[in-house]
């Protein structure tokens, strides 16, 4: 479904991203796990054009996304939920969400794809009138997750969903992608939670300093030495 080849990116005279290539098959959860300042969420606004890679190429279904304009990339299936919601937080919980669905092929059935949200997120009806910044972490979270499945994506970008969150709150959102895994989606997270995420992904690459170090099978870098001494801690 994706396919990154020799990717290179970065901000000016800073290079981030060193010749990185990973694929996503479809209905695989996949993570890309490694500490601050990896290149984790430079990855992900390259995959989504935010970022403009300096070489290789981005595919999704075969399309070179280099031709494609940063705001039509959803149109192509790809929904980024960011680093820190980044809701819009005087609006209410439900007008967020309409603003996932400005899509005329997401419009069209909107009715129905709120109610597909509510059902997943329960807790997003009761506060569909809320102000989205008085919501808590967790709340918040569903939000931008919610906001993102209103376009019906074929592959959802998340990008260190755990960041900032209360321990007990990690969990939760941690249960939240496996909802969304059991809906059938294909995912890519980023994640510095390493512990938690490889639990729920197929397969992982470790990013470090812009490159990828390692990649394999979830439970295989899970009892891998150098993970578990450096990433989980055991």
């Amino acid at each position: 479904m994706l396919e990154l080849q020799g990717i290179s990116a970065g901000y000016g005279s800073f290079q981030a991203l060193f010749d990185v290539s990973l694929t996503v098959q479809p209905g695989e959860a996949v993570a890309v796990v490694g500490p601050n300042g990896a290149g984790k969420t430079t990855l992900m606004r390259v995959i989504s054009g935010l970022l403009p890679a300096r070489s290789g190429t981005v595919r999704m279904q075969g399309r070179d996304l280099s031709k494609v304009a940063p705001h039509r990339i959803i149109a192509e299936g790809i929904a980024h939920v960011p680093e820190n919601r980044r809701l819009f937080p005087r609006m209410t919980v439900e007008e967020n969400l309409k603003m996932g669905a400005f899509l005329r092929a997401a419009r069209e059935d909107f009715p129905e794809r709120m109610e597909w949200v509510f059902g997943l997120f329960p807790r997003l009806r009761e506060r569909r009138s809320q102000i989205a910044g008085t919501l808590s972490g967790g709340e918040q979270q569903m939000c931008a997750i919610g906001r993102a499945l209103m376009s019906k994506p074929k592959l959802l970008l998340m990008d260190e969903p755990s960041a900032g969150l209360a321990p007990v709150v990690v969990l939760q959102v941690f249960d939240l992608v496996r909802r969304i895994r059991q809906e059938g989606f294909t995912v890519l997270i980023v994640e510095q939670n390493v512990q938690q995420v490889l639990k729920l992904a197929d397969r992982a690459y470790l990013l470090e300093v812009g490159a990828i170090k390692m990649s394999g099978h979830a439970k295989e870098l899970q009892q891998h030495d150098f993970v578990r001494k450096a990433y989980i801690g055991l």
